[in-house]
């Protein structure tokens, strides 16, 4: 890896979401040599994928270089590389880079997708869990409907224009409403050719209620926002199968689609090493009050992977960007005064901030602790938030100036279908290795 030696402690952190990126910005200028490792070199901003996908943002207005970040500091360094496995033991990380030895490793590597198990739903959904799969959702889409255009059996172009999404969370509810939107200003517009009536947007979800992680009085002012956009619900219904053509459901009726988006499940994004009775439900990892694993005290993690139990979170805490955040922010003023004589470790306390979900055009719910509002002011509530948290002011400037284009033409410029370039050399360097 070339990280040269030091006789300051190292810190190991592998992966750039919201809390690994946070810990490595709060190190900065610490008495520690820190390494952050991602196989990207930028930090993406996760709740406007789906913004990306219905082309409404740019990629690289929610992403942030990684370099740019954190070129203050030459004790900070950062290596683009995928993770194989971890040795805990002898406390070294191995890559596809190299290994790294390690005084202290933290584990941000986040939450992956899951698709219980089912191996057949997972090669033929789309799925949203990063830049580029947002990018391939909207390729995959614009793609379809030039595809309807050409076609003249009405069946067959149903399954090319009607979209199911499974899952019915934050994610699921927001891409439905973004959805709903697209089917009401842009398809008459750009594919003239096509009845937006006979254009269907389904949203299934397995329990009886949608964003199961809020009020039952928000879930059903969820449900209704959608209803009214045209949206299709379908609650109390599993997903059993998916294949080329339709959406099979436990109930026994079936989807015509080649437009299936999964947002339903995560699991953590475990690195192989570390112990299995260290892991719980959902593939997290255990961690104590101080993001600590059970079987290794230099081994720590934070952010969607970790499972922690307190007080008032006694099935541990949701896996959002605020947790994430608070838990980095935590562990590093730890990792700070972790030598100062007599210092005893701050616990971590969870602060929760809100929660807010987007449903479409002056429609969003919103529950903090004393109050919860829907409607206008919470959209405008969730843009605001969203928008403070993003990285960089260009970003900011560029999101917000989209946003408020969009909003007053209903009409978005980005619906371009980017298919990349294969790389032949590399398909060459694969066929003679």
């Amino acid at each position: 890896m070339n990280i040269p030696e030091s006789p300051l402690p190292r810190i190991v952190i592998v992966g750039a979401g919201f809390a690994g990126l946070k810990l490595a910005r709060r190190l900065v200028g610490s008495k520690y040599q820190v390494v952050l490792i991602d196989k990207n070199n930028y930090h993406q901003f996760q709740p406007l994928f789906y913004q990306v996908a219905m082309a409404g943002l740019e990629p690289s207005t929610i992403s942030f270089p990684l370099r740019r970040i954190l070129r203050s500091d030459a004790k900070v360094f950062i290596r683009i590389a995928e993770v194989h496995s971890v040795n805990p033991e002898r406390n070294e990380l191995n890559t596809d880079i190299g290994s790294l030895k390690y005084d202290y490793l933290i584990l941000a590597t986040g939450a992956k997708t899951s698709f219980f198990g089912n191996k057949n739903i997972e090669d033929m959904v789309l799925t949203l869990k990063s830049l580029s799969e947002s990018l391939l959702v909207r390729n995959t889409i614009l793609d379809h409907y030039e595809t309807a255009l050409t076609e003249s059996d009405h069946e067959k172009k149903q399954g090319y224009v009607d979209i199911v999404i499974i899952g019915g969370g934050p994610s699921g509810v927001e891409l439905a409403g973004s959805l709903a939107e697209m089917k009401r200003y842009i398809l008459p517009k750009d594919y003239n050719e096509l009845n937006p009536k006979e254009v269907d947007i389904y949203l299934i979800e397995a329990n009886n209620h949608l964003l199961p992680s809020m009020s039952k009085k928000s879930s059903q002012r969820a449900e209704r926002y959608l209803q009214k956009m045209g949206v299709l619900v379908m609650k109390n219904n599993r997903v059993t199968n998916v294949d080329a053509d339709f959406v099979y459901l436990q109930d026994g009726s079936r989807i015509m689609s080649k437009n299936v988006i999964w947002t339903a499940g995560l699991e953590g994004a475990v690195i192989p090493g570390i112990p299995r009775e260290d892991l719980v439900k959902a593939n997290r990892i255990r961690v104590d009050r101080y993001q600590q694993t059970p079987s290794y005290k230099n081994v720590f993690v934070v952010g969607d992977l970790a499972y922690m139990e307190e007080p008032d979170y006694p099935n541990g805490h949701p896996q959002v960007a605020q947790v994430a955040i608070q838990q980095a922010k935590n562990l590093a003023y730890n990792f700070k005064r972790l030598h100062q004589p007599g210092y005893v470790w701050r616990p971590f306390s969870y602060r929760d901030l809100g929660t807010l979900a987007t449903i479409g055009r002056n429609k969003a719910v919103a529950e903090f602790k004393w109050v919860t509002v829907h409607g206008f002011i919470a959209w405008v509530l969730w843009l605001f938030v969203h928008l403070f948290q993003l990285l960089g002011v260009r970003n900011k400037l560029f999101v917000f100036i989209n946003w408020v284009a969009n909003y007053l033409s209903y009409d978005q410029a980005l619906r371009f279908i980017i298919k990349p370039k294969k790389d032949k050399r590399s398909e060459l360097k694969k066929s003679k290795a």
